[in-house]
């Protein structure tokens, strides 16, 4: 983390770890995680050297899509506890030196919001504007041919009996979209985010942000998947003008708050847009390198377009390889061997970095029956709860926990995992301790340098006087001979010794050497 003085916001320095509520921690038997659970566990995530965590949704909500359904902006879902116990959790982690971000959902509310309620009440309510009614089709069908996310291609639009009209929802029908061109309904909501400021919270990640404002005109687009990837829904002008000013209120705030946008578009030229000239999102999740193999072509590529393609004067880089939407690393990639070379890749490469709770473990996806598979998306493999004790129930004592846990959680829980110098939790202790110390990793520069074939290597280097780290990753699974010196400062590999590096990388094996 940035220290006093130091030149750099903290968030460009730090390593960023988010925390699925639902699945942390259980603090009162209901066999679903809350906000006292996770302020119980804050020394795991202080030992292990974490600068801050984003807290996914845990605001009033009937819980459609577990919590990306808001009903109630500025209150805690009684599921996960209180306002006290969130201030209770704020406080303690910053006297940790910890910072909290929140997930703020400005793309559409829940259906039982009170807003929305009032929306649909009628056609004459004040509120009628706030959200995106139209008349059907004259054929007497939606309004155009937009497919919402989680209905199977569905359409976006449903139509209310009530009023004769149809709503818009890029997502569930219970997750009805905002009207960002209603003035009230921007006040509204950067209202919200001043309520989270006022306690203190040092951020938001900014859900589908690039989505905010729909096209005018709301025509149809190119049919198919595409329209959830792309741009072709919405006022990308609008939305910029929207960024500023949601940048504005940000950086009115003391403390170098940030705003993290997610930016569900798969090119990273296009993501940089939304940087602006550095008076737009602070950061913004690049989600490309989320779905690349595991192949060191692919990957340098991966690399080289965030060189080329984010401007270094206004655009900080992110790194993410695994999230609550997608499956864990470990399960990606197929073994934990590449899960720990993984972690070296994603803690060494230029920009912030962000973890996923349970990676720290080497967690697979859980095997979720049909009939405890609750997630419209699919999505609970990797929302499994995390195993905290050795022996059952792991820490979660009570009711049994909302979903199965992972597998191997005797083996993979925190107890076990600590108590292990050679695990992968420990890799990861020396990861987030090297760049805490290292100038290099922290804000340095990344050459790309000539490999083997798969074999993906690159140097960091500082202008503070500190030392140039090489890495170097082997993609593959068998051996290869990299004839580069260095003392080696971590090895992915647990039995690798530390000292001189002998010029051969094992089987997907990651090194970061020393000179």
């Amino acid at each position: 983390m940035s220290g006093p003085g130091s030149r750099h916001p903290w968030w460009r320095t730090a390593v960023i770890e988010q925390l699925y509520p639902r699945s942390f921690a259980d603090s009162n038997g209901d066999g679903v995680g809350d906000l006292d659970g996770i302020r119980q566990h804050l020394d795991h995530l202080s030992w292990l050297g974490v600068d801050a965590t984003w807290l996914s949704p845990f605001f009033r909500s009937p819980m459609a899509d577990f919590g990306y359904d808001v009903s109630d902006y500025c209150d805690v879902d009684p599921l996960f506890g209180t306002l006290h116990d969130f201030d209770a959790l704020l406080a303690e982690a910053h006297a940790r030196g910890m910072k909290v971000l929140i997930d703020w959902v400005p793309n559409h509310t829940s259906d039982l919001h009170p807003w929305f309620i009032e929306s649909r009440s009628s056609r004459d309510n004040p509120k009628r504007d706030w959200y995106l009614w139209r008349d059907p089709a004259p054929d007497g069908g939606p309004p155009n041919n937009w497919i919402s996310a989680f209905t199977d291609g569905g359409s976006a639009w449903t139509f209310d009996d009530a009023t004769g009209q149809y709503y818009l929802h890029l997502f569930l029908p219970q997750q009805p979209d905002l009207n960002w061109r209603n003035t009230d309904v921007v006040a509204a909501m950067h209202d919200t985010l001043r309520f989270w400021l006022d306690r203190g919270v040092d951020g938001f990640r900014m859900d589908v942000i690039h989505a905010i404002v729909k096209r005018a005109d709301l025509a149809d687009v190119e049919d198919g998947y595409q329209q959830m990837v792309d741009e072709s829904r919405y006022d990308s002008p609008a939305i910029h003008e929207q960024l500023r000013d949601i940048r504005m209120l940000i950086d009115s705030y003391p403390g170098d708050r940030v705003c993290v946008g997610e930016v569900y578009i798969l090119s990273t030229a296009r993501v940089a847009d939304y940087y602006g000239a550095n008076d737009e999102l602070h950061i913004a999740f690049n989600f490309p390198p989320l779905y690349a193999p595991w192949d060191a072509s692919k990957w340098r590529t991966r690399i080289e377009r965030v060189q080329q393609e984010l401007d270094p004067r206004a655009a900080w880089p992110t790194w993410v390889l695994s999230n609550h939407d997608n499956p864990r690393q470990r399960t990606r990639y197929g073994s934990e061997a590449r899960a720990r070379a993984a972690a070296v890749l994603l803690l060494t490469l230029r920009g912030t970095p962000f973890l996923y709770q349970g990676e720290e473990l080497g967690l697979e996806d859980a095997v979720v029956p049909s009939d405890r598979a609750v997630d419209p998306g699919g999505r609970d493999g990797c929302r499994a709860p995390i195993p905290w004790t050795v022996a059952p129930p792991h820490g979660w004592h009570g009711r049994e926990p909302w979903l199965p846990f992972p597998p191997s959680p005797e083996a993979r829980a925190v107890e076990a995992m600590t108590a292990d110098p050679s695990s992968i939790t420990y890799l990861y202790r020396d990861l987030l301790a090297l760049r805490h110390t290292s100038p290099a990793l922290q804000t340095g520069d990344l050459h790309l340098l000539d490999a083997p074939d798969g074999v993906l290597a690159y140097e960091r280097s500082a202008d503070q006087g500190d030392a140039t780290l090489t890495v170097a990753i082997n993609f593959t699974t068998t051996s290869i001979p990299y004839p580069r010196s260095g003392h080696i400062a971590v090895s992915s590999v647990a039995t690798r010794e530390r000292g001189p590096f002998d010029g051969e990388l094992a089987p997907d094996e990651a090194v970061i050497l020393r000179p």
